[in-house]
């Protein structure tokens, strides 16, 4: 907290003209001549005695291009029981996060990457994949076919049958994919 003034060049200027107009404020003055950080409380008692005197100069003009004197605040050293304490309780909590994040990993199935049980088990989900794959191709392509047959009998032009064949497909092939979303949602476990 602020409890003085660093003086400048403009109150040292004033302040010597003071001297020589004035023999009241002489001593008051020549003490504060010397000094480069004047307390608030020498500041009251120069406003004060120019108050007094009748003096037309103003505290403003006098601390112009003076500035606040902030004295360093020195910080009391830390105590060294409290700092080894905290530097426990930093580690331990590193260490819950460390268990924390890790806790899922497993260090015995990292042992055995690339066992004949994890080739099979990626064989059986390509092999799923594939099926479920050829399956959809086959339905949409069946729909397809039995639509452009069937539409012989409404449609005389080849355009039309082509036209009714496609949406049929599109329709079936939309069901599909509806249908496989819905199982894939249950094998993972949402709702």
């Amino acid at each position: 907290m602020a409890s003085s003034f660093k003086i400048g060049e403009r109150f040292q200027e004033k302040v010597r003209d003071l001297l020589e107009s004035e023999s009241a404020l002489s001593e008051e003055l020549n003490a504060l001549k010397d000094k480069s950080i004047i307390p608030f409380k020498t500041v009251r008692k120069l406003h004060k005695l120019l108050e007094e005197n009748g003096h037309p100069v103003y505290l403003h003009e006098l601390f112009e291009d003076s500035a606040l004197h902030l004295p360093e605040v020195v910080k009391p050293p830390r105590n060294p029981q409290l700092v080894a304490r905290l530097e426990k309780i930093k580690a331990k909590l590193a260490n819950e996060e460390y268990k924390r994040i890790t806790r899922n990993v497993n260090p015995q199935e990292m042992k055995h990457h690339g066992t004949l049980a994890d080739f099979g088990r990626e064989v059986r989900s390509v092999k799923a994949v594939v099926v479920t794959v050829f399956n959809f191709l086959v339905t949409v392509v069946a729909a397809f076919a039995c639509s452009y047959l069937g539409s012989q009998y409404i449609f005389t032009e080849t355009t039309a049958r082509v036209i009714a064949a496609v949406i049929a497909a599109s329709v079936v092939g939309l069901a599909e994919l509806y249908v496989l979303v819905r199982t894939m949602e249950g094998d993972l476990g949402e709702p």
